[in-house]
């Protein structure tokens, strides 16, 4: 862990490159030294169905949810929550000139039971 997951609106395919967005939030988590390398997972999720706001259908979201086992601050989380939210902003801006956007990052705590196997620790990092 973490996980950071991106849900996003459809609309937005034209003005946010969501491979960087994607980049630069891995990036937040690996900067913050907040967790562990290899276990660090972010992906994205476009979202064809979706109503904003009023329902104008130029109204857009970006909704960033980190999954985290429990034992980091609430200090180390409030950081992580408003650099992710800065990402998520930079990498909006040619977005805000067509689009209203709700933008949100929202940090969860796992503290249930999981099973996991990571074979990524000791390998070489990829090209």
């Amino acid at each position: 862990m973490p996980h950071i997951i991106v849900e996003y609106s459809a609309n937005l395919d034209d003005n946010l490159d969501i491979r960087r967005l994607v980049d630069d939030l891995h990036q937040v988590v690996i900067d913050s030294e907040a967790a562990d390398v290899a276990a660090i997972r972010t992906r994205a999720e476009r979202r064809e169905s979706f109503r904003v706001g009023d329902g104008n259908p130029n109204n857009a979201f970006v909704h960033v949810t980190m999954r985290l086992r429990i034992g980091r601050s609430e200090e180390t989380r409030s950081k992580l929550a408003d650099a992710l939210l800065a990402a998520t902003d930079r990498n909006l801006q040619r977005a805000y000139a067509t689009h209203a956007i709700a933008t949100t990052v929202e940090i969860e705590e796992i503290d249930n039971l999981t099973a996991r196997k990571n074979t990524i620790r000791g390998k070489s990092e990829a090209a």
